[in-house]
């Protein structure tokens, strides 16, 4: 088994549907960024792991023509909000078993303003029994249900634990603090848990709409590939994947009876407990994270699921700090999903950036003084989970 370095990374800066160029145009931008960092040419990749969630297929093909016709394996991937990081799984297997020596990892989003919604009514929703756990356990089916989804997830922490909504304001204040730094990320103001609160209300008593992600389109892309290779070609071999784990439902999800399961908390728990054991290390060990805050709320119930935190103390962990620079973890450095935005297939991605750049010393305002362990949580739904480690040499 090789060692699989991260030769390089690279993604565009998120911005609104409407604001943006075609995902082609994003994918190239994203591409030239990678392959400039990592000082390669795209003729060196010997396969292609290519993910978006709103596209027709081959859309993967589309986006990597425009850069380079080499005749490679390209594969497409599709994973709701964990693609990215989906992308990068498969990209990271087929280094790490010797498979190839080089391998990339795009992800792409081309979003439409509003809500997430299916595409294809005419056949079994994907979602269905998530939707139909959710209409048991939360109701308010006038509410979108990625808000219902999250929200409900929000709520049941909130009546088992006594969790203020306050919490979920500081959450959400505290990624604007980190995106001013961010020059890619779509919302750079800083808001104060007092302008969180004070937002247009989305669920009375659990949700504002500063707590969600806006609608995104973006594009990253990473490049990895062995030690032996990064040797030949001069790569610097300073940040590795050093574990990684996907998991996908179990029974617990629905048998469980509580919104925490259907959005994804154990498959995230044991995908953390994976890379920690492979990797031999714990939680503790950690110092800067990026998860997946496509919701405040989902970011609240990830420090417990990633061992962050007990389980319940999630309100004392915002509290204390231990979640931001001067505490036990910087979470979300980039700003994360809230401010950074969330292209979905792009995501997964965007975070293996953030993180690479951290452990190399180059995030300027951002930096983590010291980051030498970092660690990715990307979640979707319907789903599947993927915890990655990097390790900084």
């Amino acid at each position: 088994m090789s060692k699989v370095i991260v030769a390089g990374v690279g993604m565009i800066p998120f911005v609104k549907p409407g604001a943006n160029k075609p995902y082609p145009e994003m994918a190239a931008t994203a591409l030239q960024a990678a392959f400039a960092d990592a000082n390669l040419p795209y003729e060196t990749v010997q396969q292609a792991y290519v993910g978006y969630v709103y596209g027709d297929s081959t859309a993967g093909q589309r986006a990597l023509y425009g850069f380079g016709m080499t005749g490679i394996p390209v594969f497409n991937v599709n994973n709701n909000c964990s693609t990215g990081s989906s992308a990068l799984f498969l990209a990271r297997q087929a280094v790490e078993s010797g498979m190839v020596d080089c391998a990339l990892a795009l992800g792409f989003e081309q979003m439409n303003p509003g809500a997430l919604g299916s595409v294809f009514q005419d056949r079994p929703s994907p979602f269905e029994p998530f939707d139909v756990a959710t209409e048991e356990l939360v109701g308010h089916g006038e509410i979108p249900l990625a808000l219902r989804y999250f929200g409900g997830a929000g709520l049941a922490h909130m009546q088992q634990y006594g969790t203020p909504m306050e919490t979920f304001a500081k959450i959400r204040s505290k990624a604007s603090r980190h995106a001013a730094n961010n020059p890619v990320a779509l919302f750079r103001n800083v808001v104060t848990p007092e302008d969180v609160m004070n937002a247009p209300v989305m669920w009375p008593g659990v949700m504002t709409r500063l707590m969600a992600c806006p609608p995104t389109c973006g594009a990253a892309a990473a490049i990895l590939c062995s030690e032996a290779f990064a040797a030949r070609h001069g790569i610097d071999p300073s940040v590795r994947i050093r574990a990684q784990s996907m998991t996908t439902d179990t029974p617990t999800t629905f048998e469980a009876r509580d919104m925490r399961e259907v959005v994804g908390f154990s498959m995230a728990k044991e995908a953390a407990r994976q890379v920690y054991d492979a990797a031999g290390i714990g939680p503790e060990d950690v110092d800067v994270i990026e998860l997946h805050d496509c919701f405040a709320h989902n970011e609240l119930i990830t420090y417990e699921a990633l061992g962050l935190c007990p389980e319940g103390g999630a309100a004392k962990f915002v509290d204390d700090g231990d979640n931001t620079y001067g505490g036990k973890y910087v979470t979300n450095p980039s700003g994360g999903l809230l401010s950074k935005g969330h292209p979905l297939g792009a995501t997964g991605l965007a975070q293996c950036t953030e993180l690479v750049q951290q452990l190399r010393g180059t995030a300027d305002k951002r930096q983590v003084e010291g980051a030498r362990i970092a660690l990715q949580h990307n979640l979707g739904l319907g789903g599947a989970c993927v915890v990655t480690l990097y390790e900084r040499a």
